[in-house]
């Protein structure tokens, strides 16, 4: 613990947090004690406020739906677990036998929801300035990236989003269409695990559907 505590920069008062944090399920079910989950599911709120606060001072002129669509693309898993990388979190959470013969060291789920924990323990164990403070310095580099490269389309981040929720199948169904063959309007509805989220309309199918799921991510 003293040799991570040194990596990410941060001692803790109150070390059980940071016990908890790099505690998978996998090791909990077999040694019968807490997971990371419930830490987990606190530091991605408390990820999605700094990183929104942040998106939000920066860029003044963009509208609600770009900023969702540069912060989904920051918080994303794959976002989260070249985050973990860059402090070794991988190499201390705490995994049960099987998960460990499965990969689940490498595994980009497990390791950014152990990042979630880890940004929950540091918030518990301090305050939310100390957490703020922590996480921006370690994206710097992808905050200032942010917004200076085409982000990923709409569907791709939505996409995301579900796996990172554990949802299921993301698919598009045209619901409507109107308008003479030189000036058609396409109506599309994104769906989740078959349920409706949100509909977008467009010239195309393709920009329905890229509306559509603009559209959800806001609604997500």
């Amino acid at each position: 613990m003293e040799n991570f505590e040194l990596k990410i920069g941060y001692s803790f008062k109150n070390r059980g947090y940071l016990e908890n944090a790099l505690t998978h399920s996998s090791y909990a079910n077999e040694h019968h004690t807490a997971d990371n989950e419930r830490l987990e599911f606190l530091g991605d709120s408390v990820l999605s406020l700094i990183v929104s606060e942040n998106l939000f001072l920066r860029f003044s002129e963009d509208n609600e739906g770009d900023l969702s669509k540069i912060r989904a693309s920051l918080v994303c898993e794959k976002g989260l677990f070249e985050l973990a990388k860059k402090i070794g979190l991988q190499d201390y959470i705490k995994l049960g036998n099987g998960e460990k013969q499965n990969g689940g060291r490498n595994r980009p789920s497990v390791v950014s929801d152990a990042f979630e924990a880890l940004l929950a323990a540091i918030f518990l164990d301090s305050d939310f300035e100390t957490a703020k403070k922590w996480l921006l310095s370690l994206m710097k580099d992808e905050l200032s990236a942010a917004g200076e490269k085409p982000s990923e389309d709409y569907k791709t981040i939505i996409q995301e989003i579900t796996q990172k929720n554990g949802k299921g199948r993301v698919t598009y169904q045209l619901v409507g269409e109107s308008g003479p063959d030189h000036n058609k309007k396409f109506v599309a509805a994104v769906m989740v695990d078959g349920k409706k989220i949100a509909e977008g309309s467009g010239q195309s199918k393709k920009d329905a559907e890229q509306t559509a799921a603009k559209n959800a991510i806001e609604l997500l």
